[in-house]
């Protein structure tokens, strides 16, 4: 957690923006939009969360892994992980 904790203020920025991302699909479907740009914006969307998916899981292996783990919390870690890739790659 600490790795999110000293993140905090960027995560935060990030999920404002993506919030924006989903809200101009919104008024682009609600403004009648042409099909390709609200794709667009919903391929942006996604390229968004994907990306800060792939931040968070990162520090998260990086901090959780570590030397400093033992290997029962290692263990532990790895199937919380696992599951949480099988989840994530539906």
């Amino acid at each position: 957690m600490a790795h999110i904790i000293a993140n905090k203020d960027k995560i935060l920025m990030r999920i404002k923006k993506i919030k924006g991302q989903l809200s101009g699909i919104e008024k682009a479907i609600e403004d009648e939009k042409d099909c390709f740009k609200v794709l667009q914006q919903i391929s942006a969307s996604r390229g968004a969360i994907q990306s800060l998916m792939n931040e968070l899981l990162n520090d998260h292996i990086k901090e959780h892994l570590g030397n400093h783990v033992s290997e029962e919390q290692r263990a532990q870690e790895i199937e919380n992980i696992t599951n949480l890739l099988k989840t994530y790659l539906k």
